[in-house]
């Protein structure tokens, strides 16, 4: 068994309705359009989210000052209809790994929040698996930038 202690955890409440949050999330043509920092892209035709249980969630982010793509990959183990989402997520910088997509890949833990507060919808990501200590505030500062982008995306 694969041990997930937490990392980190960001959040954000948008002025949206919880289905047009959830939405954001699950479907892949959206997801797309946000799901980086806000200084890089998605990978045109990268990102999936079969947002079922077992479902396969995908996305590559373009890093051009680095001359590289980050792919990330996994599935959804927990969908909760405008409530959680649940699902692996492995990382590689080789394409032909994630074209393979191996379940066996070492992977962390996300859990998506998601509330529903009257004219607002809040949503949490949290991130569980291990890292060195270092990297800890950098990917929370990263995945701020990403909810940075929703925003944008939800504006």
């Amino acid at each position: 068994m694969i041990k997930h202690d937490f990392l980190y955890a960001v959040e954000g409440e948008y002025p949206v309705s919880i289905e047009r949050l959830w939405s954001a999330w699950t479907d892949s043509a959206q997801l797309e359009q946000w799901y980086h920092p806000t200084d890089l892209t998605v990978v045109p035709g990268s990102a999936t989210s079969e947002a079922n249980v077992g479902g396969l969630w995908t996305v590559a982010i373009d890093v051009p000052q680095y001359d590289m793509v980050a792919y990330f990959f996994g599935w959804y183990s927990t969908v909760e209809p405008l409530k959680r989402l649940e699902h692996s997520m492995s990382y590689t910088q080789n394409a032909a790994e994630f074209k393979a997509q191996d379940r066996n890949a070492p992977h962390h833990k996300i859990v998506i929040e998601f509330e529903d507060r009257s004219d607002k919808s809040w949503v949490k990501f949290s991130q569980f698996g291990e890292m060195p200590a270092e990297q800890i505030e950098a990917t929370t500062v990263g995945m701020q930038s990403y909810f940075a982008s929703l925003k944008d995306f939800l504006a």
